[in-house]
């Protein structure tokens, strides 16, 4: 498992930024603070579910974008999403 974080992790730093609309910068690695809960299935933190609100629009940009994919919509990630109240978006 430890591995896997250490994957999403350079993933994440070496996705790139972008704009999208309301001002929100599409930043992956805004999401690390839910490393620990997609890699293990542990319950997110607050901080966690602060800034997968804070990504949500940027979610779709992440589903399709082959390196991270799989972190987004892999089963742990789905729960931590919902936990958060923020649902998987179909794009």
């Amino acid at each position: 498992m430890a591995v896997m974080g250490v994957v999403l992790v350079v993933f994440l730093v070496l996705a790139f930024e972008t704009e999208v609309s309301m001002a929100v910068t599409c930043t992956p690695t805004e999401l690390s603070p839910c490393v620990t809960a997609i890699t293990s299935g542990k319950p997110p933190s607050k901080l966690c579910c602060t800034k997968i609100k804070q990504q949500k629009p940027c979610l779709c940009q992440y589903i399709k974008n082959p390196n991270l994919k799989k972190f987004v919509t892999s089963p742990n990630a789905k729960k931590v999403s919902s936990t958060c109240g923020v649902p998987i978006p179909k794009c």
